[in-house]
């Protein structure tokens, strides 16, 4: 052997050794495994195969067994053969692992199967229909949710059984509109808005989203100058409002109160209303069609009822004109179209309620004679929510329930209801089963109330005490499930119950008050010396913040200032003068309330002045002015004036 060769050799081990205590493993030098890749791959093709195979084959037994035997065997049978295929598939794996000297895992095809789903198959006894269940549920739970789901299946029987229980009565809040009468009240098809309308003129708009606690209106105005407003209603699609008031033109507003058109009035000289362009006096009701989303109607004292289009108000779209048995022109009171928009429905003041084709304007396609008492206002019409039955209240303290199919006789009536409005409402509840309508009072002889009949029995089955006046106007949303009341002393009650009701009402009492900010100022820049002398030094400023909340204690000063008054005058006072004459003579002469009457003492009322300080007449003769000497009264003088008048010297 080559000693050099061997001295190679042990140089190159003593260098292994270094690298590898250097690079801290061992075994430096070892050839490395080799694996057969195209064995593997076949291996895991035929593992594949067999698999594929079995699992039809014991499909095709399946179905076998289960046309032949129960599903007990059948769960045992697939229940044998499964740990049979899971040995099987266990001694495959290790034996594939073996062959490859790889991991257990490489012979798997796909994702592996869930842990619980032996456990799972062991437990049940009965076959499982869809996905299997989340691991930590067990048998007996699911049993005990399939009861619980039973029993609140029950429940709901029982409130769709009862549908008092619908009711949303156990929560409320108050809008303060005013002091007078709520006679109008909208909300707009998506409940995010409503709008009430009332004897004192005003209109004030209310966004539910919008408000706090305070409860405030964002919006408050007069479209209609000094009328009392009538109804008030949003089109089907939210965007304009129908104004009705008491004079004979209608407003439609937009969402913001600004003014989009006003129907045109008609000539009170021509005889028949038909061939005037609008109406000629007081607007009793109106509505939006419930399809037609620019058509609206109108009923006046005029003796007629009128639809118009919301792009021409130049002229009336169509004219109805109720008739007395006589054929004599009798006065719609109250109007509605019926849910699919073909009836128009009016009744009036001979007791009569007539129904029209809408495309048929001349003779009544239902009429009813006898409905209410002659003379009574009949306050409201509607319609239910399957358009066969409508609902009236009248004037005469009653409420009626008709069939259209059948209209000569009531289905249903309902006495001792009393009834002082000529806008009292009635409704049907969303689900069509209730009837709801509200009760008048007198000042201070007892409550409102809400009443609530059954729709099928006529039964009354419920009834809230809203206020110490009078229930008008009530409205129930079927989105939201929330009941609006407007009273006789100015408010607008809104009823919800928190689980059954939506947004609405909700949405603004959960927000708290926002606190008002006052202004800390200082009333001018402050120097601050603190060497100063004393007699230098100034005083310290402080904040105004106290003396703002003393001055807002101080009725006088906290008073706010009138707004200047827009339209014509009201209270005592007087608008805006303009340029005319007659303006100018009302804002200066008229309201002068100096009285001339005695022209001596008119001129003398300036004497004293005059004296104290003169500047025409006196500084130019100061000097040359003798001193005015005036007559002594005498004894003599007294004697005369104290004679009687057939005594005294004429002049």
């Amino acid at each position: 052997m080559d000693p050099n060769r061997v001295d190679e050799a042990s140089g190159k081990t003593s260098e292994d050794g270094d690298i590898s205590s250097v690079m801290g493993f061992s075994g430096f030098g070892k050839k490395a495994r080799t694996f057969d890749l195209s064995a593997i791959f076949e291996q895991t093709r035929r593992t594949a195969i067999e698999r594929s195979q079995r699992a039809l084959d014991e499909r095709q037994k399946a179905q076998i067994e289960e046309e032949g035997e129960s599903s007990k065997s059948v769960k045992s049978l697939l229940h044998t053969q499964r740990n049979k295929d899971g040995a099987a598939t266990r001694k495959q794996e290790s034996e594939s692992s073996s062959d490859s000297d790889s991991d257990s895992d490489s012979g798997l095809i796909g994702p592996p199967p869930p842990p619980q789903q032996t456990a799972q198959d062991d437990d049940d006894d009965d076959e499982l229909v869809g996905p299997p269940l989340p691991p930590g549920y067990t048998g007996s739970t699911a049993h005990s949710d399939e009861d619980d789901e039973e029993e609140e299946a029950q429940d709901d029987d029982d409130d769709d059984d009862n549908p008092v229980k619908k009711i949303p009565d156990t929560h409320e809040i108050t809008l303060q509109h005013g002091t007078k009468t709520v006679s109008a009240l909208g909300l707009d098809p998506s409940g995010a808005r409503l709008v009430t309308g009332g004897y004192d003129y005003d209109v004030r708009f209310w966004d539910f989203a919008g408000m706090d606690q305070a409860l405030q209106a964002f919006r408050s105005l007069q479209p209609c100058d000094c009328h009392q407003i009538r109804s008030l209603q949003y089109s089907i699609t939210g965007d304009v409002i129908l104004v009705v008031s008491g004079n004979a033109q209608a407003k439609v507003l937009d969402r913001d109160g600004f003014n989009v058109m006003e129907c045109v009035k008609g000539d009170q000289y021509i005889v028949d209303m038909a061939n005037t362009k609008g109406h000629t006096a007081m607007l009793n009701s109106g509505c939006w069609h419930p399809k037609i989303k620019e058509e609206f109607m109108t009923c006046s004292n005029d003796g007629t009822v009128r639809t118009w289009d919301l792009k021409s108000e130049k002229k009336h779209k169509s004219v109805f004109k109720p008739r007395s048995f006589q054929g004599k022109k009798v006065i719609p009171t109250c109007c509605t179209y019926s849910r699919d928009g073909k009836l128009v429905a009016a009744g009036c003041q001979d007791g009569t309620i007539q129904i029209w084709d809408r495309n048929l304007s001349v003779h009544t396609k239902f009429h009813c004679r006898q409905a209410h008492t002659p003379g009574s206002d009949t306050s409201c019409l509607s319609f239910s929510y399957d358009g066969m039955t409508l609902a009236s209240r009248g004037g005469d303290d009653t409420l009626k329930m008709w069939d259209i199919r059948n209209f000569k006789k009531p289905v249903n009536v309902a006495t001792g209801l009393t009834n002082y409005f000529a806008m009292t409402d009635c409704c049907f509840s969303p689900d069509d089963k209730l009837l709801v309508t509200g009760t008048s009072v007198k000042k201070n002889e007892g409550n409102g109330k809400l009443v609530f009949f059954d729709r099928a029995s006529f039964q009354r089955v419920y009834e809230i005490e809203v206020t110490n006046a009078s229930v008008v106007r009530c409205l129930w949303h079927p989105k939201l499930n929330q009941i609006m009341v407007g009273t006789g002393n100015g408010l607008a009650k809104v009823y919800y119950d928190p689980v059954k009701s939506h947004r609405g009402a909700k949405l603004c009492v959960v927000k708290s008050m926002r606190k008002e900010k006052q202004a800390e100022t200082l009333t001018q820049d402050y120097i601050i010396t603190p060497h100063a002398l004393p007699m230098f030094r100034e005083a310290r400023q402080r904040s105004t913040r106290k003396q703002l909340e003393k001055d807002r204690l101080d009725p006088k000063k906290s008073h706010k200032p009138e707004p200047p008054v827009s339209g014509p005058g009201r209270g005592g006072r007087v608008a805006a003068h303009g340029g005319t004459l007659s303006s100018f003579i009302v804002k200066n002469i008229a309201l002068d309330k100096s009285d001339d009457s005695n022209a001596r003492e008119a001129i003398l009322r300036h004497a004293k002045e005059a004296s104290e300080n003169p500047y025409w007449v006196a500084p130019a003769y100061k000097k040359t002015q003798p001193d005015p000497v005036f007559a002594e009264e005498s004894d003599e003088d007294e004697e005369a004036d104290k004679q009687p008048e057939w005594k005294k010297r004429k002049i």
